[in-house]
């Protein structure tokens, strides 16, 4: 059977995920449609380009969503702008996050205007099918019909890999499509665990070539890095993402005042931080968060069962306003206090985390903390490779010398390291006899495609 891949980002490099697998008959099924972000919106993605849907969407009958991440999902107003008018696929708690992500992509990068923005709300929701994990759902009824399952990823909360299974009978093909999959132990989720079996697995690179340590030694690391920033009296800056880092790190946070809650930090003890979310979407999106416990894995839930409160505890503050967001600014470059302050965005390319790196950064008493992925021609890679010796960084049209110091805590990240990949690859009891990488720099990928071919041999493995 000729199955057709085209790849529409997250080529090149982490971003602009978006992927279409086409059938004999030309009628195709998208997976994602995010936003470049970093280097990749440069270059022949230049301006409005990159934003816009050049290819065809003639054959195009549905949309499948992984996660609500904006760089898998940010693109869908630009689709729907292109003449795109059919259903939008995720699972349960995506539906219920997806709404909140685009609102506030719309009104930052296309329009303010509020009956717009209530306009595409409505169009949106009304194409939202939401599917239960494990669901097998006819998205192309012809010859061959394409079915689609989701099933969890454990990358942020409702994130899916998704299954297709393409024609019926014993010429039936399975696809897969990793999204971004999730490392182990991830504070709230539930691991995700290999499909039964896959002809062609499309799979995502990020960390292909790297591993990340265990969760106990990095929740120790994050509790001594707080500590370095306290022992001075100075403020540990945090860079998030507003869906699912932030999550993470307060769940782990609130365990960590939990243990040590007594212990000394200077003249101060742990249970006296505060620890502060400056963020309206992200204070939005842990509320859904809170909402959505069902979803959570049982720790989390014997936490809640116990009394205690992973997302909503006694050192929790969040910033509404921007005129309250410049007043914290301006607290913690004039007082001593220990507090950690997590701000969007991740890499530091725009939102409230760059006022605060524009105000400490020339500050050694503070300190700069990364738990997630850089990408290339971001601020915060900049930053990462600046951290050990100091420098200049551009941030928002200011050069701003850096003498905070930056840690990079990778364990935290959010997505499966080479171990993990290489365990979803082939731990299937049916391993895949096609393997596209995608979503990971080249060396990443290079680097996991050796490493996939003598786990796979015999397996085609190609670099996308």
């Amino acid at each position: 059977m000729d199955l057709r891949f085209t790849h529409h980002g997250a080529v090149d490099g982490v971003t602009g995920s978006c992927h279409q697998l086409t059938l004999p008959d030309g009628q195709a099924v998208l997976v994602d449609c995010g936003l470049f972000q970093g280097a990749e919106t440069s270059s022949d993605r230049a301006g409005a380009d990159r934003l816009a849907v050049r290819f065809p969407l003639a054959g195009v009958r549905a949309l499948v969503v992984t996660h609500v991440h904006i760089d898998h999902v940010g693109r869908i107003p630009y689709l729907m702008a292109a003449g795109y008018a059919g259903p939008i696929y995720c699972s349960e708690a995506s539906a219920a996050l997806l709404p909140l992500v685009l609102e506030d992509a719309v009104r930052l990068g296309i329009t303010r205007d509020p009956a717009t923005v209530r306009g595409f709300l409505q169009a949106l929701k009304e194409r939202l099918v939401p599917l239960p994990y494990g669901h097998w759902q006819t998205v192309i009824a012809g010859r061959p019909r394409l079915r689609v399952r989701l099933q969890p990823a454990g990358h942020i909360l409702g994130s899916a890999y998704v299954e297709m299974a393409v024609g019926d009978g014993p010429q039936a093909r399975r696809v897969v499509f990793s999204g971004d999959l999730g490392a182990p132990y991830t504070p709230l989720l539930p691991a995700p665990r290999p499909p039964w079996q896959a002809d062609v697995l499309v799979l995502e690179s990020t960390y292909g070539d790297r591993r990340h340590e265990g969760r106990r030694s990095r929740r120790e690391r994050l509790r001594a890095i707080c500590e370095h920033a306290f022992a001075d009296g100075g403020t540990l800056l945090v860079p998030a993402f507003s869906i699912g880092r932030t999550q993470e790190l307060l769940y782990e946070l609130e365990d960590i005042v939990h243990r040590h809650g007594e212990q000394p930090l200077g003249p101060r003890r742990w249970r006296d931080v505060r620890i502060v979310v400056d963020s309206p979407l992200a204070a939005d999106f842990t509320a859904g968060y809170a909402r959505l416990q069902a979803h959570w894995d049982a720790e989390a839930r014997a936490r809640l069962a116990r009394g205690r409160h992973p997302l909503d505890f006694a050192q929790l503050t969040t910033v509404g306003d921007h005129a309250e967001h410049l007043r914290l600014v301006d607290t913690l470059a004039r007082r001593r206090e220990p507090a950690i302050v997590i701000a969007a965005s991740g890499m530091c390319s725009g939102g409230r985390i760059v006022n605060h790196l524009k105000a400490l950064l020339g500050d050694p008493r503070h300190d700069l903390l990364f738990c997630g992925y850089q990408a290339a021609g971001t601020p915060g890679r900049a930053l990462q490779a600046l951290g050990p010796r100091g420098g200049e960084v551009l941030l928002d049209g200011q050069r701003i010398t850096v003498r905070a110091q930056v840690h990079t805590l990778a364990g935290y990240s959010a997505h499966a390291d080479q171990q993990d990949l290489l365990n979803f690859a082939c731990r299937m009891r049916r391993p895949p006899r096609h393997v596209r990488l995608v979503h990971g720099e080249a060396g990443a990928k290079a680097t996991l495609a050796a490493r996939l071919r003598e786990r796979l041999p015999g397996a085609e493995v190609v670099v996308a």
